[in-house]
């Protein structure tokens, strides 16, 4: 495992990320592991060398964050472990309990530290665009956190590049702390951040993370999860342009004789546009295949290959989160 520089800070993060939105609870999804099940992957995605962990408050409606990094601190020195976390969701029926108000980032930032036994964050990431609040608000409470001490670095995720550009400049314009990371889904079924927000980030030094690099399991069907029977998401993919990539991953696995897990995320992984994918895990076998895609290198005409049949799609986030998104073009 190598570590890289996250984006022009002076932070270094493992190649891969492990997301953790599978492990907390089961009562939350039932595809979700419970505490004894997840120890053992995250004991080996520590011995892989990870050491950048995304967990989120919402995920498991705080489980996740107690099972994740309660134990990860047990396996690991504090110092040694890049610990990121998310606030947006709704964390219960109080209308004060969502968003990205002062109140509630106040609040749900002295939860997470709670709940994952730490005294501070090394990564506090906005799980999404909050268009009830406003943008100078939550910018101010997001840098008041960083200079309590309570975060190192913030991040976002999951909107329009115009908003995510638009935020940033009022931190710039108050002297308040800017977001550093961009965290956005990224596959060859779906590469709209191709268009806006990926070269935003490149031009600025914005370190990026991705997710869902197989497509929900769309482009791994020999490594399903329970998940991809069960995820509402599932609905974002599957009409015949979907399929024909997914019958040129399996082509090109073969040819390398490889699962088509480690096509799909070695395209990630090398892609011209910098990223560190996230990846998800409910077995061990999951993240072994996601270490080893590293190491698979890709040639221009098998790139090339791969993306032929991709077409401009819906872009997906918060504001249209269950809508599939359609070929603008189609043929």
């Amino acid at each position: 495992m190598d570590y890289i520089p996250f984006g022009q800070t002076g932070l270094k993060v493992s190649q891969l990320c492990l997301g953790t939105m599978s492990m907390g609870s089961s009562a939350w999804k039932g595809w979700v592991l419970d505490e004894p099940a997840s120890i053992p992957i995250l004991q080996r995605a520590l011995d892989l060398g990870v050491t950048f962990f995304d967990m989120a408050d919402w995920y498991s409606l705080g489980r996740n964050e107690q099972v994740v990094g309660q134990n990860l601190l047990r396996m690991s020195a504090r110092e040694r472990l890049v610990l990121a976390t998310k606030v947006y969701y709704p964390m219960s029926e109080d209308p004060n309990d969502r968003g990205l108000s002062a109140k509630h980032i106040a609040a749900s930032i002295d939860r997470s530290l709670s709940r994952i036994g730490t005294d501070y964050i090394d990564l506090y990431v906005i799980h999404a665009f909050d268009a009830e609040t406003p943008i100078e608000e939550t910018m101010e409470a997001l840098h008041g956190t960083v200079r309590a001490g309570k975060v190192r670095y913030l991040g976002a995720s999951t909107m329009y590049a115009w908003q995510f550009a638009k935020m940033n400049h009022v931190a710039a314009r108050n002297g308040w702390t800017p977001f550093v990371n961009m965290q956005c889904q990224y596959n060859l079924l779906y590469r709209e951040e191709e268009r806006e927000m990926l070269p935003y980030c490149h031009d600025q030094g914005i370190a990026v993370t991705t997710f869902s690099p197989l497509a929900r399991g769309f482009l791994a069907r020999e490594v399903g999860t329970p998940r991809t029977t069960h995820d509402l998401y599932q609905e974002y993919y599957g009409d015949d342009i979907d399929r024909e990539i997914a019958r040129r991953v399996r082509e090109v696995a073969a040819r390398h004789g490889v699962s088509m897990a480690q096509v799909a995320m070695a395209w990630v992984a090398g892609s011209s546009n910098p990223n560190v994918p996230i990846v998800g895990a409910s077995k061990i076998a999951h993240l072994e295949v996601a270490v080893a895609a590293l190491k698979l290198q890709l040639d221009p005409a098998e790139r090339a290959f791969l993306e032929a049949p991709y077409r401009p799609r819906d872009v997906i986030n918060d504001q249209n989160p269950l809508r599939r998104p359609r070929a603008l073009h189609p043929g």
